[in-house]
């Protein structure tokens, strides 16, 4: 896909530092990677070597694109830091780390993964609840992936600790190719990066 005005210029892409079981998950991340540069789309992401965020790092140097790395130094020996991204920083902290891929981001995809990136997604989705943003949010449903945590979320709108609203804090796709698509066609932020309460 060629790169439009409606697309965003940096994506922060939230995934696994482990490969998961399904093989498939791999060629997943490295195609998205190569849809990433093909697109001229920064790719912004926790600074990793491992799993399928180093999966998907190494496939947009691959093909040519840009890659911005964050990693705190406490994790940088045990997520052995990707070599020859265009841009590494190392961080003093978590909320460091965050901060920083959401200041340098247009936009979040939330890939398969684990305790990681379930905490980074939520959190983003959190600071869009409370008008901090509004910067686009996609979970990926790989093979249904992330059907738990939406039933949960259904869950806690039933039990009175959500509203219906929730939902439309983000976007929910099925595919690696639905990704840019449905990113093309969210209506850009009106609300200012409120940065200052992050």
């Amino acid at each position: 896909m060629s790169r439009t005005s409606r697309l965003p210029r940096s994506i922060c892409v939230y995934c696994g530092s482990r490969p998961g079981r399904d093989p498939r998950l791999a060629a997943d991340a490295a195609a998205f990677g190569r849809t990433l540069a093909e697109a001229g789309i920064t790719l912004v992401y926790g600074g990793g070597s491992i799993g399928l965020m180093g999966i998907l790092a190494r496939s947009v140097l691959e093909h040519g694109g840009r890659v911005i790395g964050i990693i705190p130094g406490h994790l940088d020996h045990r997520e052995i830091t990707q070599t020859g991204l265009t841009e590494l920083h190392v961080v003093g902290s978590m909320h460091e780390r965050k901060r920083m891929m959401f200041e340098r981001s247009d936009a979040f995809v939330a890939l398969p993964g684990g305790f990681g990136t379930l905490d980074e997604t939520i959190e983003i989705v959190t600071w869009r609840q409370l008008h901090l943003h509004d910067k686009p949010v996609i979970l990926v449903d790989l093979r249904g992936y992330w059907q738990p945590l939406l039933k949960l979320l259904d869950h806690m709108n039933e039990e009175g600790f959500a509203g219906p609203e929730v939902h439309g804090l983000f976007e929910v796709v099925s595919s690696m190719d639905e990704i840019l698509p449905a990113l093309a066609a969210s209506p850009a932020p009106d609300l200012p990066d409120r940065e200052e309460l992050l």
